[in-house]
C-alpha cells in the first residue's frame, strides 16, 4: 500500500533513468464505462504523478518495495528449510490484490482490470508439485481452502465456495474449466479465462477483452460480443446488506 517504504539499498537496485511506463495509451478510458471510469479515478493519483513528474519515481518505489519484500520471504524460506517439519509442510505464497502502476491511469488496487486483480499464488505441496512448474490456467483465491481440505484430507465444509485445484498443482496441463471470479463493491464481478476477461458491473454495463490479440485490456469489445457463456459464472444472488453494528458504550 502507499506509501511504499524500503530501505534506501534497495532502490539502487532500479536506478531511475533504467525504469521504463508500463504499456499504455493516453485514450485508455475511452470505451470504459462509467463505473469503471469511476473506479480508474483518473483525476487522484495518476493527475498527481502526471502534475509532479513522479510516474517513474513511483514505480521505483514499487520496484523496491516489492524486492525487499522478496528478501523478507527469503529469509523465512531459509529458516523452514531447517525445521524438521519441511517436509511435511505445504505452502501457499499469494497476495490479496494485484496493484495498478499507471495503466487505464489507475493506481493501487479497487479495479476489475488485470493488473489489480493478478497476483502471484506460489504452491509447493511435498509429493504433489514439481519445482519449477507453471500452469497458465487463471484460479482464484477461493480455491486455496478447498485445496488445502483436499490436499490434508480434511473434508470441505458445505459453506466454503471455491473449487480444489489440486488436478492442477499435480497436472499443470489438466483440463481445467472453471474460470477466476473477482467481485469488487456489491454487484461489480469479473470473469477471467485463460485467455478473456468479461466484467459486469451493478448497473449492468459490460467490458470484454480478448487476451490473445489485446493484453494489455485496450479495446473493449462488449458492444460487438457474444457474452452469454460468461454470464453463467456470475453470482445467481447478490449477498444481503447488512447493517453496520455500532458500538454501545456502557
Amino acid at each position: 500500500h502507499l506509501a511504499f517504504v524500503a530501505p534506501r539499498k534497495y532502490y539502487k537496485d532500479f536506478p531511475l533513468d533504467e525504469i521504463k511506463l508500463p504499456p499504455h495509451i493516453e485514450n485508455d478510458l475511452d470505451d470504459v464505462p462509467p463505473p469503471g471510469i469511476k473506479m480508474a479515478g483518473p483525476q487522484a493519483d495518476h493527475a498527481k504523478f502526471l502534475k509532479s513528474g513522479r510516474w517513474k519515481a513511483a514505480i521505483q518505489s514499487y520496484l523496491a518495495t516489492c524486492a525487499y519484500t522478496d528478501m523478507n520471504v527469503g529469509r523465512l524460506l531459509d529458516a523452514f528449510e531447517k525445521s524438521p517439519d519441511r517436509k511435511n509442510t505445504i505452502i501457499v505464497f499469494w497476495s490479496d490484490h494485484g496493484w495498478s502502476l499507471g495503466e487505464k491511469q489507475h493506481w493501487r488496487k479497487f479495479a476489475l482490470w488485470e493488473e489489480t486483480t493478478r497476483i502471484p499464488m506460489i504452491w509447493v505441496a511435498p509429493g504433489v508439485t514439481k519445482p519449477g512448474t507453471r500452469c497458465s490456467q487463471p484460479v482464484d483465491t477461493m480455491s486455496i481452502y478447498p485445496t488445502l481440505c483436499s490436499l490434508t484430507g480434511i473434508e470441505k465444509p458445505d459453506h466454503v465456495s471455491g473449487h480444489d485445484i489440486s488436478s492442477l498443482l499435480r497436472n499443470p496441463q489438466a483440463k481445467w474449466k472453471h474460470p477466476a471470479i473477482t467481485t469488487h463493491g456489491r454487484g461489480n464481478h469479473s470473469v477471467r479465462t485463460a485467455t478473456e476477461r468479461y466484467i459486469r458491473y451493478a448497473d449492468g454495463s459490460e467490458e470484454y477483452y480478448d487476451h490473445s490479440k489485446d493484453p494489455y485490456e485496450w479495446k473493449n469489445l462488449a458492444a460487438t460480443s457474444d457474452l452469454s457463456r460468461f454470464k453463467k459464472w456470475l453470482p445467481k444472488e447478490e449477498a444481503p446488506n447488512e447493517p453496520i453494528k455500532k458500538k454501545t458504550k456502557k
